[in-house]
């Protein structure tokens, strides 16, 4: 399960807290990359960047700088100001926020030079449309194997029955469906430290990585005795699996 695949969780989270994780007390070991940084390099002064399902935008404000105007779109009115709110704390003059759906992009085709997509629904068809000749596309998404101890504790979660790289080979054939060429994928899976059961508590309330944590009986207990299980000096133990898709516009 993704956000996009509940709507309606997505907009009940963007509500509660703005998809906001900054109170987070997590540390990950072992992630190849960033994506924001990925995104950064694929940029120049003189680019124009789109970025789908921008949520807060705080991502989306980090990579600013490399980019002469960055546009953030989500499906969300409630991430859509927060994102609004968190562009003009910032100061950045050159980032738009916008309220659209991914599948229908209100843009020209052949406006952005890079269109960027992390953790979120797209379609490559319309990412594809509105993408310079040359342009560039990258997404990350959360891989099969995310939060595997914890989900096989639970019995249940996001992308439980799929099969390893089943993620990836759909999203390559899509992009290459639609005239991406250069399609590249990548993976890590990196070690996630949380520093107690509060912090898995809200991971598991503000994301769709267990679906309905804490409506099925038993949740709770369960919990708990994963807690006791993978405690470590470090904080309690999980991954965080990540893949990341690159490709460019013919």
């Amino acid at each position: 399960m993704n956000p996009h695949d509940d709507p309606s969780f997505y907009d009940r989270v963007g509500e509660a807290n703005g998809w906001d994780f900054s109170r987070l007390r997590c540390v990950t070991e072992g992630a190849a990359w960033d994506f924001y940084d990925e995104v950064a390099k694929c940029c120049r002064p003189s680019v124009l960047l789109l970025d789908i399902g921008t949520g807060g935008a705080e991502a989306l404000i980090s990579a600013a700088g490399a980019a002469l105007l960055c546009v953030g779109i989500d499906r969300s009115p409630a991430m859509v100001r927060t994102a609004e709110r968190n562009v003009s704390r910032s100061g950045r003059t050159n980032i738009r926020i916008l309220p659209m759906e991914a599948g229908r992009l209100t843009f020209p085709g052949g406006f952005f030079d890079v269109v960027s997509c992390r953790h979120s629904e797209f379609s490559a068809k319309e990412a594809y449309r509105v993408l310079t000749k040359g342009g560039r596309f990258l997404t990350q998404q959360v891989a099969e194997s995310d939060k595997r101890n914890l989900k096989m504790a639970l019995g249940r979660g996001q992308h439980f029955d799929d099969k390893p790289g089943t993620l990836r080979m759909r999203l390559e054939a899509e992009l290459e469906e639609v005239g991406f060429v250069e399609v590249q994928a990548y993976e890590y899976d990196a070690a996630e430290y949380y520093a107690e059961e509060e912090d898995l508590v809200f991971l598991l309330k503000h994301t769709p990585i267990v679906p309905r944590y804490g409506e099925e009986e038993g949740d709770e207990a369960t919990l708990r005795r994963f807690i006791r299980e993978y405690r470590t000096p470090k904080g309690i133990r999980t991954n965080a699996s990540r893949l990341l898709v690159t490709a460019r516009k013919l």
